[in-house]
């Protein structure tokens, strides 16, 4: 290419924005599945990582091409008023609690078990610290869902050792790690989290903890500058065996983080 000519447009702009969860992010998800996709298609992908409530926002604003997120009854909604063109379903994990599993102050609440409802019930009840990320995320979102059939009303007094921090999943582990604390936390970013210090998985297993991941190409309806075309080569890719495949062969310490999913 002759030193200073100008590249033409589409090779300069065959990129896009997905707007997307921490979990996804802070797990090393995107570190692993990026790259095959940029091979296979060529297409960068520049990832913002929010709570899903936000992410959802970014479509809402056309500040996202796409978005890649965990709250099912939200991306329904999102679709519904029009914001997106489809929902699919792509891979799953689960929510577990964690909290202080040793040492002297070993679980104070005595949460442990498999029932997510009966734990926070008795957190509740202990006044034990739970830190929550209160930033409308899809984790928050599944977590106020288990307050509520713990008969706990969060509109109208939250437990005495209830905490929000307003942030990430990681910045919520690591407080919990500080503090000894209790926390909901989706399983590939706790199986990718280095700073546990005494925090343990304490609850699992319970069917309610299912946590599914959807994506959603934004309709360009109501944003025409969406690079709908570059943004739908993504979401067939994530839902195509070979984007499949890359999620499934994405583990630490021989433990896959995530389990694909997409219809077929």
């Amino acid at each position: 290419m002759v030193v200073g000519a100008l590249v033409p447009a589409a090779a300069q702009d065959k990129s896009i924005v997905m707007a997307s969860t921490t979990s996804t992010d802070q797990s090393g998800l995107f570190a692993h599945l990026l790259p095959a996709f940029k091979q296979a298609s060529g297409i960068d992908v520049r990832v913002v990582a929010l709570g899903t409530g936000q992410a959802l926002d970014m479509g809402r604003r056309g500040d996202a091409d796409i978005v890649f997120v965990h709250d099912q009854a939200a991306e329904e909604k999102f679709v519904a008023e029009g914001w997106g063109l489809k929902r699919t379903p792509v891979m799953y994990n689960d929510f577990v609690l964690v909290g202080p599993g040793s040492g002297p102050a070993a679980d104070p609440a005595k949460a442990a078990g498999r029932d997510i409802v009966a734990a926070l019930q008795k957190v509740a009840a202990s006044g034990a610290v739970f830190i929550s990320r209160g930033d409308k995320s899809g984790t928050h979102a599944a977590e106020l869902r288990y307050w509520k059939r713990a008969g706990v009303d969060m509109a109208a007094a939250k437990p005495s050792g209830y905490r929000e921090c307003g942030c990430g999943m990681g910045p919520a582990l690591n407080m919990g790690s500080s503090t000894n604390a209790y926390v909901l936390t989706d399983r590939g970013t706790w199986l990718s989290f280095k700073n546990r210090g005494d925090l343990r998985v304490l609850v699992e297993g319970d069917n309610a903890l299912f946590n599914q991941y959807g994506v959603i190409v934004v309709n360009p309806a109501r944003h025409p500058h969406v690079k709908q075309a570059l943004a739908q080569q993504f979401a067939d890719w994530v839902v195509s065996p070979a984007g499949q495949a890359r999620i499934a062969a994405y583990k630490i310490g021989g433990e896959p983080l995530f389990f694909p999913n997409a219809p077929r």
